[in-house]
Order: structure tokens, then C-alpha cells, then sequence
């Protein structure tokens, strides 16, 4: 959905049948700011401007996607009718809040990773905001793992148990998925990664496995097939992240960045021009 699809839906949401407010209030312009009451890492622009475009208000950002701030920090200024702002203030806080909360949790886990490694999210996202989840998580400096079931092959646990042949299943999935595309498959011991590299994976994911294993796994990966990447997934934390990126794993991925994501607390004072 794009943002302008997107702000509109969420403005229907809220006015329903129709602004009560409305009914009342008399035409006046008035001015907004939104200001900070907790530190975090700014995301939502592009769907707050849309959001505003809607409503025929005008936002003046003081911090751009991506920017720290901290408490008392102001984040943008509002300028339009006093009745349209009014509508506006939930769609708009929530959908900063949203996705500024995933770009914050975001940004912890790419410090804590340093440059050592990469950090992906995962398709653990909430029904019909994956775009706009995914697009939170890359302003917070996170890279996007695949977006849906169409832009790379992955055989997780359940796909593998209704394959018998794995090597053939490839081969002749080559045939068929773009060229482009790569096929990633979800190990749970080395046996189970030897195998997925010897059948042609492009990348092996090390899910859930202990540290040690995962070693064994990147030994192997480095002597024999140094073409395959390795991601590993499974209850990674920011406080983890160092220990993979020593033993040599070329990524990790993590569904809590977006699922766990705490939203910081902002708010939106009015001043009638």
C-alpha cells in the first residue's frame, strides 16, 4: 500500500461516520507541534506527509527519518484548520509512534552489530503493514530481508518435510524461479546444512542452533562451499548480536525488531493561530 493509500485509510478509520467535532466547531486556523516525551529514532515521515496532504495541512519537520531525538525535542509543526488538524492527530501520532518504536528497536541492533554484520528483519509483520513495517525497520539502518513468498525461495521446516529429494527439488526449482532469485534454506544441525549446501542453497540459514554448531557450520560453509551465505535466526537479541558476528555468520535476522518494538511517547499541543 502506498502512502497516500495509506493515510487515507487511516483517517477513515478514525472519522467514521463522520468528525462530531465537526458538527460544532467554528473555521479557525491554528498551528500544531508534535514534541518528544522519550528518546528514540524518528520514521514515519513520508506517511505523516501524506496523512497532512489529505487533510490540506502543512508539516514542518524539524528532525528528518532516521534522526535521533531525545525528551523535549521538538519534531515538526503543523500549520492549517484547526478542525482538519484536530482529525488528523491520532492518524498522525500513531503512525509516527508506529513506526518510529521499529526504527528505534532497529537502531539498537545495528549498533550493537557494528559494522561486523549484517542485521535483516523477517515477514513477521502485522497483517497488511509489512511495507510500512519493513520501511520502519530500514530507517532505524536495518536491511530488508524478503518481503514476501515471490522475491526469493525459502524452505523452512515445514516446506522440507513434504520434499523428498532435496537436490532434485532444486534443480528443478532453478528451471522455474527467476534467475535473480535465490533459494535459502532453514537448518536446524549440521547434518541438515551440509545437506542444503551439497543440494545448491544459496544461503543457509543456522535456526535456533547453539553456538558451537553454528561454528561447525561456518567452518564447513569456508572450506567447501565458500559461495553460501549464512544467516543465523532464532531468539537473537541486541545483546547477542557480538557473539555471532565473531564466529563468522554473514547475517542475522530477527522478528522482534518490529513484534517487540516499544513505542516512545510523543504528543501534539495546539495553539490557535
Amino acid at each position: 500500500m502506498d502512502a497516500l493509500a495509506f493515510a487515507k485509510e487511516v483517517l477513515a478509520e478514525d472519522l467514521g461516520r463522520g468528525d462530531l467535532f465537526a458538527l460544532v466547531a467554528k473555521p479557525m486556523q491554528a498551528a500544531a507541534k508534535i514534541v518528544a516525551k522519550s528518546h528514540g529514532v524518528l520514521a514515519g515521515v513520508v506517511y505523516a506527509d501524506a496523512i497532512a496532504a489529505v487533510q490540506k495541512l502543512d508539516i514542518v519537520w524539524q528532525k528528518s527519518d532516521g534522526e535521533e531525538f531525545s525528551v523535549g525535542e521538538e519534531i515538526a509543526r503543523i500549520y492549517g484548520d484547526a478542525v482538519a488538524m484536530l482529525q488528523a492527530e491520532r492518524a498522525l501520532l500513531n503512525t509516527i509512534l508506529h513506526a518510529s518504536s521499529i526504527a528505534t528497536n532497529a537502531r539498537e541492533f545495528v549498533k550493537a552489530a557494528g559494522d561486523r554484520i549484517k542485521v535483516l528483519d523477517t515477514r513477521k509483520t502485522r497483517p497488511l503493514l509489512r511495507v510500512f513495517e519493513k520501511y520502519a525497520a530500514r530507517v532505524g539502518g536495518v536491511v530488508n530481508h524478503r518481503m514476501g513468498l515471490d522475491d526469493c525461495l525459502m524452505l523452512k521446516d515445514t516446506h522440507l518435510a513434504t520434499i523428498e529429494d532435496l537436490k532434485a527439488f532444486i534443480q528443478e526449482a532453478r528451471k522455474k524461479i527467476p534467475f535473480t532469485a535465490k533459494i535459502e534454506i532453514e537448518c536446524e544441525t549440521l547434518e541438515m546444512a551440509q545437506k542444503a549446501m551439497e543440494a545448491g542453497a544459496d544461503i543457509v540459514m543456522c535456526d535456533n542452533m547453539d553456538m558451537q554448531t553454528i561454528q561447525e557450520v561456518v567452518k564447513l560453509r569456508n572450506e567447501k562451499f565458500s559461495h553460501v551465505l549464512l544467516e543465523a535466526s532464532g531468539n537473537i537479541t541486541n545483546e547477542t548480536i557480538a557473539k555471532y558476528a565473531a564466529i563468522g555468520v554473514d547475517a542475522v535476522s530477527s522478528g522482534s525488531i518490529v513484534h517487540q518494538a516499544t513505542w516512545p511517547d510523543l504528543s501534539m499541543k495546539m495553539e490557535i493561530a
